[in-house]
């Protein structure tokens, strides 16, 4: 019958919203197939589509394209003409979905296994037309396409596996609490892996999945012997699927991605399963487990499957050496199927240069690689995955575009292949005239055209995918190759080191020598020498960048031999030799920080980081990672060790930083405070709930943290304590706390404080967190060590000294309830505004002032805090102004000594002249104090000092060298203590 319907409802119909086709070849012998086809067909179906393809001249387009160039197609075209009409006719999205819901329906209704094996071919040929008739039509979207295969597929495997459990429990093997769900509870897990995980299926994909099982599943009945029962499920699963039959097959199925798949079954119990990733799992595997989803079976213990296999595939740490082998087997693939250059004839766009396979292998290596640290990088789709690392820095948006467009492309040209004869195929034609009929097929008018474009996109994705793996960044290509276990005897060898740069080659060769010979601790592993070994000529070029490159080569030689274990460190620099030059120089200048790295190699994962040159992580971001970091912990142990862990990452990233002059002093300052103040905070946190645990709580209990000093004012260095005081509150007329351990009142508190700073002090494998100080509590060292609220704001009343008023100035609530926090703030905001005289105030501060010198010394210049004219004279000159003036004027309130330079020059307390000399000192201490704090354990003597720490702290201090540095410090430092007797006196 013609259709009548008109207007709106057209417009929704397949094919109304046809806007492309193919190009026909030969357009006279594509009429005459369609017209032998039709007039085959009952002429009510011919007249129906004859109608249909006069109103829509591209669905004729399309019909003789595929009559042309696509045999299987019109095969199914010529099968079923109600069909086709059906097709052109429906509004392809909602058709698709009651097409897949039908099926299932009628496979859960089948009488015998025929009938579902005939329902689900019919069900996808239907799907495989409509699917196709979208695509080269350009009604959906590339990605709708794979989306809606990867429907098809799902509905399938769900349909057959739910019919087969059932026809199980019919026999009695199986006891399902629901029988119309005989999965749940099963214990049998299939996992879609590849494009059916991702929901990227092409056009004529087998289907990767692992099927495992719980050996212990409540639902086997107990005299049926689990993994035969599971393996002949999953064998009759796999028949149902891709045995051919009259009607063709549903999908092919691939079972070969499950664990060692040679001498193992196909299905396999889920102990051995993981005991096998944790143990034996290798990168491809990982790599492949990335898109990994449930997709029948036990849902539930599918998705605690797929949480046990995380840690496998995310590892904690950078992954670096995972890349190596990535690479490898991409290159071994285009060495065996000799897909060596880009090309157009008989170019492979799944595995050759520049194809699909590239483009995913850049992503999922670099999602290999940081996914561990990153958790938003852990998706599956290939384009949800670029976006992902584009958004979070670690490609540019450059970048993903172009790859996206690329794949697009590429996907559209892979399926368009497979649509010619349903066939698992992704090379084009060998000759240029097949190519010719390829494109055609494929929309373009001519093979150039399409060539163009194709190889426009192989390039691009090749450009992307070489700065990625097969780059040269240490520029080692452009050097003559050279024996690097010469010895100093070697002429060639030192004519090498000094062309490469090295003032002394006889002492570098000397220690090249010794590297070569493996002699030293790290080197016992020989993967590990063997990597080194390999790695040499691109150390030495970077090595050779260094400020001071003979001294660099010292440096490493010194780090080496302190290395206990290096093969994830070795591979991470040679993947990434632009960090060679950075690690000499923390080597060279830094001894602290190579210390920490050569106890923790993985410390320095995060400087592969793109954020790390990027703007310092706030609070919340630092808060975020934290909790990224601690989230699977599984222990109290774990727990802390996993924040000495965050807290010296953090200190060597931010130091690194510092060395590198990428940060100011200042942004340092508040970089090491919000990760002491997010770690303090965690702590709290964990110590609080843990204490309850055991002991209850008091009624209408609070605790709050107060950070004082450096932590206070957010001025922190690389080796600044905690200086932390506890207050709390709880309701007086009921002490005790509810526990089964219960505890009263203060004794509570004392209690809950010592357990708190035993988690920052007690020293795990990780060392210690902090070390914290509580002498600025209430009476000091005599006092209590935790506070009640009321005796503290009694005590800064009545008791407190002018030094402790001082010392408030820099008090900061970092820890509690928002209505705990406002009542400390409002304590301590009028214990500072209240008025003084400001002649016993200056007296007070010029006394302390003196004991301090008494006590610390101030004749040592680069004792930077203490020296006369030092930080500790422009400290108090800021607490004296803030303790005088605060009662009248309250804005000159602030915990950073700069900021209240900068309030009491605007409010006119400090004088212009004298701002001027305190504002550029405090800034020049804190650059010079960043530097020294990092580097330097003892005292800093600059005759025996490395010449690499004296250049960086004259670039820190903004001076031409050491000595022009050390002027100026002995200028400022005489200014300053001018301004302080100006002052205080």
């Amino acid at each position: 019958m013609i259709p009548s319907a008109k207007g709106d409802a057209d417009q929704h119909r397949l094919a109304a919203r046809f806007v492309g086709g193919p190009h026909v070849s030969a357009p006279d012998k594509a009429e005459q197939r369609l017209t032998d086809w039709l007039t085959d067909l009952a002429s009510e179906q011919a007249a129906t589509i004859d109608h249909l393809l006069a109103r829509f001249p591209l669905a004729r387009t399309i019909l003789l394209g595929i009559a042309e160039a696509s045999p299987y197609l019109f095969d199914l075209v010529r099968a079923d003409g109600a069909r086709l009409i059906r097709l052109l006719e429906c509004e392809p999205e909602p058709h698709l979905a009651r097409l897949i819901e039908k099926t299932c329906r009628e496979v859960s209704n089948a009488s015998s296994e025929a009938d579902v094996m005939q329902t689900l071919r019919r069900m996808k040929a239907e799907a495989a037309l409509l699917i196709a008739l979208c695509d080269i039509g350009g009604v959906w979207p590339v990605m709708r396409v794979t989306a809606a295969l990867t429907d098809a597929a799902v509905a399938s495997v769900q349909a057959a596996l739910r019919y087969l459990l059932r026809q199980e429990a019919a026999r009695g093997r199986l006891s399902p609490p629901n029988p119309d769900r005989p999965e749940d509870d099963s214990g049998l897990v299939v996992l879609a892996m590849g494009k059916m995980g991702a929901g990227e299926l092409n056009y004529s994909s087998d289907i990767d999945i692992i099927v495992f099982f719980d050996s212990t599943a409540p639902t086997v009945v107990p005299d049926i012997e689990p993994q035969p029962f599971f393996v002949r499920v999953t064998q009759a699963l796999s028949k149902m699927l891709q045995q051919r039959t009259g009607d063709g097959y549903v999908f092919r199925v691939d079972l070969r991605l499950r664990p060692d798949p040679a001498s193992t079954q196909v299905a396999i119990s889920i102990a051995s399963a993981l005991h096998y990733y944790e143990r034996e799992g290798r990168t491809w595997e990982r790599a492949a487990m990335i898109k990994a989803r449930p997709c029948a079976g036990d849902a539930r213990a599918g998705e605690a499957l797929v949480a046990e296999i995380a840690p496998f595939v995310w590892r904690k740490h950078l992954d670096f050496a995972a890349l190596a082998d990535v690479h490898d087997m991409k290159r071994q693939m285009q060495t065996f199927r000799g897909q060596s250059e880009t090309a157009v004839e008989g170019h492979n766009v799944k595995i050759g240069r520049g194809g699909i396979r590239e483009i995913e292998f850049f992503a999922q290596t670099q999602q290999l690689i940081a996914g561990g640290r990153h958790p938003e990088l852990r998706v599956r789709p290939t384009l949800e995955a670029l976006n992902v690392l584009a958004s979070s820095n670690w490609i540019t948006f450059e970048a993903r575009d172009e790859l996206t467009a690329a794949y697009e492309f590429l996907r559209r040209v892979e399926h368009r292949l497979q649509m010619v004869a349903d066939e698992q195929t992704h090379t084009l034609p060998d000759d240029v005239e097949a190519v010719e009929r390829f494109a055609r097929f494929f929309g373009y008018d001519s093979r150039a055209a399409f060539a163009g474009d194709l190889l426009g996109h192989l390039n691009v994705v090749q450009g992307h995918y070489g700065k990625l793996f097969e780059g040269d960044p240490a520029g080692t290509a452009q050097l003559p190759p050279a024996d690097y276990s010469a010895g100093p005897d070697a002429p060639r060898l030192l004519e090498h080191l000094a062309t490469l740069g090295f003032e002394n080659p006889i002492t570098v060769a000397q220690t090249l020598q010794q590297w070569m010979a493996g002699d030293y601790r790290v080197f016992r592993v020989p993967s590990t020498r063997s990597a080194f070994v390999e790695f040499v000529p691109a150390l030495m070029v970077g090595l050779a960048h260094a400020e001071d490159p003979d001294n660099a080569v010292m440096a490493f030689d010194r780090f080496l031999q302190a290395l206990q274990r290096g093969a994830r460190l070795i591979s991470l620099l040679s993947q990434n030799r632009e960090l060679v030059a950075l690690v000499a120089l923390i080597l060279g200048a830094a001894p602290r920080l190579g210390d920490m790295l050569a106890q923790q190699p993985q410390i320095m994962d995060g400087l592969i980081d793109p954020r790390f040159f990027g703007a310092m992580p706030d609070q919340r971001e630092l808060s975020a990672r934290l909790a990224a970091t601690l989230a699977d912990a599984t222990s109290y142990e774990e727990f802390l060790d996993r924040l000495r862990l965050f807290g010296k990452e953090s200190l060597f990233l931010i130091g690194t930083r510092i060395l590198s002059g990428t940060v100011s002093a200042q942004q340092a300052s508040v970089a090491f405070a919000d990760v002491a103040e997010g770690i303090v905070h965690t702590v709290h946190g964990l110590v609080t709930e843990r204490f309850v645990a055991q002991h209850g709580r008091i009624r209408g209990q609070e605790t709050a943290i107060l950070a004082m000093g450096r932590l206070g004012s957010r001025e922190m260095t690389a080796s600044s304590d905690l200086d932390l005081i506890l207050l709390y509150d709880f309701d007086p007329e009921h002490p005790d706390s509810d526990g089964a351990r219960s505890l009263q009142g203060a004794h509570y508190f004392a209690r809950f404080t010592q357990r708190l700073i035993s988690a920052f002090t007690t020293r795990t494998n990780y060392g210690v967190l902090y070390d914290v100080d509580m002498r600025l509590r209430p009476s000091g060292r005599a006092g209590p060590v935790a506070s009640h609220i009321t005796s503290f704001a009694e005590y800064q009343e009545r008791e407190a000294w002018t030094w402790e008023h001082m010392a408030l100035t820099r008090a900061r609530v970092i820890s509690a309830s928002p209505e705990f926090r406002v009542k400390i703030e409002r304590i301590i905001r009028e214990v500072l505004t209240r008025p003084r005289n400001a002649a016993g105030v200056a007296n007070d501060v010029a006394d302390m002032r003196r004991a301090v010198a008494l006590e610390k010394g101030e004749d040592d210049i680069w004792d930077l805090k203490h020296a006369a004219g030092g930080m500790v004279d422009i400290d108090f000159i800021a607490q004296y102004l803030q303790l005088v003036h605060a009662a009248d004027k309250p804005d000159i309130l602030d915990v950073r000594t700069l900021q209240v330079l900068d309030n009491a020059a605007r409010l006119g307390v400090l004088p212009q002249s004298a701002a001027e000399v305190l504002r550029p000192a405090t800034r020049l201490y804190h650059d010079l104090t960043q530097i020294l704090r990092l580097c330097v354990s003892e005292k800093f003597k600059p005759e025996t000092a490395g010449e690499d720490l004296l250049r960086v702290m004259a670039r820190a201090g903004d001076a031409p060298d050491f000595s022009s540095l050390e002027a100026r410090v002995k200028e400022t430092q005489s200014e300053v203590r001018r301004v302080f007797r100006a002052l205080v006196g």
